[in-house]
């Protein structure tokens, strides 16, 4: 299979690797292609080919939320135009779930000492907010104390050191970790929800309605929607802080065998998207009916 990549997922080079399968990046050789792959947030940036060939599957790909780029949600209006949609969305061709750096061994680890000066985090730096998160936030830092880590509002700066394991080791230490995502659609839940899980910090969640469909155990998130006002959220933490047994109950679920469906999700996250796209391709190609075979007599 020869795949192009229209756009490059905001210029990162990385080039997906898949046994059987050549990848292009060179748009004039549009024609060469079994499929194309479109990066939907950057589509206004690039003009689409002169037409789609005969056979040729084309791909829509994004794991941004269709809060920030409503064409998401038009994806049956949209079936003339894209064949295969390669999202986060649960239902989409190729799911692409934010559970690439998540382990079983991670989420059962017994969480280390939480031993910074006050209980809870916060890594927030885009601008971006299609769900109220800078507000929220706002209101808790004159309800609490909070640790900011991130460009909005920050407190803390250059206490934690760039990358991934950077944050895991920073937000390690707090109890709790504000998980606000970025706006709330139904399965945009991202590595703002997991990281905590695997730092083994507590997550007060703002995002997906439907993320308990995510979460690895029972009691392991709270979730900031259920609550009347930011002042009672605040309330609810400093309360819980302070008592240690029940603040243990929201970990007994990584003493526990994790949900069912949430081993699954994991089982699929093993496959690398592209690999998964790949063999949905195959899996069209082969039941394409063969235009040599001879008509039944």
């Amino acid at each position: 299979l020869k795949i192009l990549i229209y756009q490059r997922m905001w210029g990162i080079r990385r080039k997906p690797s898949v046994a059987g399968c050549k990848f292009i990046f060179s748009r004039s050789r549009w024609k060469e292609a079994d499929a194309i792959v479109f990066h939907i947030p950057q589509l206004r940036s690039s003009r689409f080919p002169p037409r789609k060939l005969p056979g040729q599957s084309w791909v829509a790909w994004s794991m941004e939320s269709e809060a920030l780029y409503p064409i998401l949600a038009r994806r049956n209006e949209l079936g003339g135009v894209f064949d295969l949609w390669m999202t986060y969305q649960q239902d989409s061709d190729v799911w692409c779930p934010y559970l690439e750096h998540v382990n079983v061994p991670s989420l059962q680890a017994v969480p280390g000492p939480k031993c910074a000066d006050v209980s809870t985090v916060a890594v927030i730096s885009s601008r971006i907010d299609q769900s109220g998160r800078t507000a929220l936030l706002e209101c808790l830092l004159r309800e609490m104390p909070i640790d900011s880590y991130g460009k909005l509002f920050c407190n803390r700066p250059g206490g934690m050191k760039a990358g991934r394991a950077g944050k895991l080791a920073v937000i390690s230490r707090y109890k709790f970790t504000l998980a606000f995502e970025n706006s709330i659609c139904r399965d945009y839940v991202t590595e703002k929800f997991f990281d905590p899980l695997v730092a083994g910090s507590v997550p007060v969640y703002l995002g997906a309605p439907n993320v308990d469909e995510f979460a690895p155990g029972d009691n392991c998130y709270i979730d900031a929607s259920q609550f009347e006002s930011p002042r009672a959220l605040a309330a609810f933490l400093l309360a819980l802080a302070k008592d240690e047994s029940a603040y243990a109950r929201y970990h007994e679920w990584r003493s526990k065998p994790l949900r069912r469906r949430f081993l699954r999700n994991l089982e699929t996250a093993r496959v690398k998207p592209f690999q998964r796209l790949v063999d949905h391709l195959r899996a069209r190609q082969s039941a394409k009916p063969d235009a040599n075979a001879m008509p039944n007599s």
